[in-house]
């Protein structure tokens, strides 16, 4: 029988090596799957490649990562804001390294690992530092820059309902990078709210098939403030 739920978020990701490439859901806080990140961090894992679209928020999550001292790599596209300070003084203290993607290349350099193909053409960056040393070719009368496809170790991802064979649904923007990450890891892990049974998510309503999910993880939904503020 076919089962992929684990008991917990350590449990799930107790496997990841150091040295590991690791990409994280998100596009800042929305669908960061912080109770798989913060496993991450109690893990102990180090010197990891982390793929997101930005470098963290505020103390929690992807940035408290960063704070451990555990990411050698970051790959994103949006690396500043004013809340991205563990990893700008990471940066600044040479501690980091940072590979800089415009988000459209981020988002096809990862679809394209998942889909198996080998690269791809692209107008974006052409001309710019982030061309440099990269095959270039005059193509539907642009030059256009050839990117690569991005893979991982594993994909840790945000999803809200799932069932035993790894089935999974997203809640509206939280789906983000979910999907084409889950195809482009060796092992993706997914946290769920909620999980159902066997055939209780319409095939057709399906956006991650189990094919590409190895784990899945049932997490308590966070109570929301107004829920908090009612309490007596």
């Amino acid at each position: 029988m076919i089962d992929k739920i684990v008991a917990s978020p350590a449990a799930a990701l107790a496997d990841v090596p150091d040295g590991a490439t690791v990409m994280i859901g998100g596009f800042g806080t929305a669908g960061l799957p912080d109770e798989l990140t913060e496993a991450l961090i109690a893990q102990g894992a180090r010197d990891l490649t982390i793929v997101n679209n930005n470098a963290g928020n505020g103390d929690a999550g992807l940035a408290a990562l960063i704070a451990a001292r555990r990411v050698r790599k970051i790959i994103c596209s949006f690396p500043r804001q004013a809340d991205s300070w563990h990893f700008d003084r990471a940066w600044r203290a040479g501690e980091i390294e940072l590979e800089l993607v415009p988000q459209g290349n981020l988002a096809e350099r990862i679809r394209a690992a998942g889909a198996g193909i080998g690269g791809f053409y692209t107008p974006t960056g052409h001309g710019t530092e982030l061309a440099r040393g990269k095959e270039t070719r005059f193509l539907e009368g642009r030059w256009q820059v050839f990117e690569t496809p991005l893979r991982a170790d594993f994909a840790l991802v945000k999803a809200e309902r799932g069932d035993r064979w790894g089935n999974l649904t997203y809640r509206m923007t939280a789906r983000n990078f979910g999907p084409v990450m889950a195809m482009a890891a060796k092992v993706t892990v997914a946290s769920v709210h909620e999980i159902v049974e066997l055939g209780g998510i319409d095939p057709e309503a399906v956006v991650t098939p189990g094919l590409f999910v190895q784990r899945v993880v049932r997490v308590p939904r966070a109570p929301t403030a107004a829920l908090q503020a009612a309490k007596p």
